[in-house]
């Protein structure tokens, strides 16, 4: 057992625990850990497909809405790297996908307080001292080893979801779009691909199929459920719901009306960006010019409800529901872009879930801070699994430095980076109007 007690102890290391760890380190007094199973940091790696871009600008980096200055911002990264007057001709407030995780994993690799390799197999709260105890197993050692600490910050970020009627024995057959790259040669080889879904990653991945159709051959489909391929709210005044004030304002509702709010609002997340739909329709119009067949199919208002295996293929089963009509598709291999719903350890249900308040769909019940709602005078922050509590920022890079800000102004017990009332143009509240 490591004798120390820990101030704060995060399981999981993204991009919100790493920015947590990055804001920390010029703070010695917070005594922090950060455990990742994962042997380095690494950002959704199926979806590092070159030519796809953050979807923030790059200041919503891991400190720089909170300190500018700091040695762990993506300028400092771009000097470091050599990299400061190719971005500077750039001329661009977008940066690369790969680019963001390599910015990333150099700013893991600085932070003495970040330990890849390490699965959080365990844990407890210990009543009589008023700690917890973490049990760490060391994956490359296969070693254990107790940890305790006062609070805990998870951040045991999303899993990809495949729907259980849509999984087949063979998943080089039906993949999520997380696992893309990891199958990207054996899509070159196959005569028929479809992709099922309408948001940024199955966009994402049906450029990339089409910019290769020609060369490879295989009959490429696009099937969404939605009246459209819809882009997202990208307007400067719609994107100002990504602000801590849209948090403010969203976390005094009741739950049922927040959850209401919540499903209205799928465009500001779910959809498309204008500049992958410009690249996409771009693509598809160059491959018309030679008046040719050009093998490729896009079908919208189209419910998928099922995929079987059949003699080496896949059975797509559909219905068209404005028309109410079913219709079978086949395709040698299906992509699908299901999105991701949060990850809740079974260790934290069982060890800790008597210490907690849950809601009626079994969601943590989060206070404004971040605090999930104990029953015991210790902390546990929470940056995983909080859409139905502070909105539809919550999984948005652009607000984990400000959400990081109240929480190590709470650890600390006092105003260490400033909060303001206001952030943005327009009033969200009538009681601020």
């Amino acid at each position: 057992m490591d004798s120390k007690v820990y101030d704060l102890i995060g399981i999981g290391i993204g991009p919100f625990n790493l920015s947590l760890a990055a804001l920390l380190d010029d703070h010695s007094e917070v005594q922090s850990l950060f455990f990742d199973q994962k042997p380095q940091f690494n950002w959704h790696p199926g979806m590092l497909i070159v030519g796809t871009r953050l979807q923030v600008p790059f200041m919503a980096d891991l400190v720089t809405l909170a300190d500018p200055t700091n040695q762990y911002s993506f300028l400092n990264y771009l000097s470091e790297k050599n990299r400061m007057y190719p971005f500077y001709f750039l001329q661009r407030l977008d940066i690369p996908r790969r680019e963001y995780n390599d910015y990333c994993q150099w700013a893991a690799a600085k932070l003495y307080n970040c330990c890849f390799g390490k699965r959080v197999t365990e844990l407890e709260y210990i009543e009589d001292k008023e700690v917890f105890s973490v049990i760490v197993e060391d994956i490359e050692k296969s070693e254990e080893k107790e940890y305790r600490c006062k609070s805990l910050v998870l951040g045991t970020g999303s899993t990809p979801v495949i729907p259980k009627s849509f999984q087949v024995d063979s998943e080089k057959n039906v993949f999520h779009t997380s696992k893309f790259l990891q199958y990207k040669e054996s899509c070159r080889n196959a005569k028929s691909i479809t992709i099922i879904g309408s948001g940024q990653s199955a966009a994402e991945v049906f450029r990339e199929l089409l910019k290769e159709r020609m060369e490879h051959q295989y009959q490429l489909t696009w099937i969404t459920r939605s009246r459209s391929f819809l882009s997202m709210e990208e307007s400067k005044l719609s994107v100002e719901q990504f602000s801590p004030d849209y948090v403010n304002y969203f976390y005094k509702f009741p739950q049922e009306q927040k959850d209401k709010i919540f499903a209205s609002q799928d465009l500001l997340y779910k959809g498309i960006s204008s500049h992958t739909i410009t690249d996409i329709y771009n693509l598809l119009y160059e491959h018309s010019v030679s008046g040719e067949d050009m093998n490729v199919k896009l079908q919208v208002l189209t419910e998928v409800n099922g995929i079987k295996e059949k003699n080496g293929k896949c059975e797509v089963f559909c219905t068209q529901w404005q028309q109410n009509k079913d219709f079978t598709h086949e395709s040698e291999v299906v992509i699908v872009g299901t999105g991701y719903r949060p990850i809740v350890p079974e260790f934290i249900k069982k060890n800790l879930g008597e210490y907690m308040f849950w809601d009626e769909q079994g969601r943590y019940e989060v206070e404004k801070d971040y605090r999930l709602r104990l029953k015991i005078p210790n902390q546990i922050y929470v940056h995983s699994g909080i859409s139905h509590s502070h909105g539809v920022g919550s999984t948005n890079l652009g607000l984990a430095v400000h959400r990081n800000k109240i929480i190590i102004n709470d650890l600390l017990g006092k105003e260490i980076f400033p909060i303001y009332d206001k952030y943005v143009f327009q009033n969200f509240d009538a009681d601020k109007f």
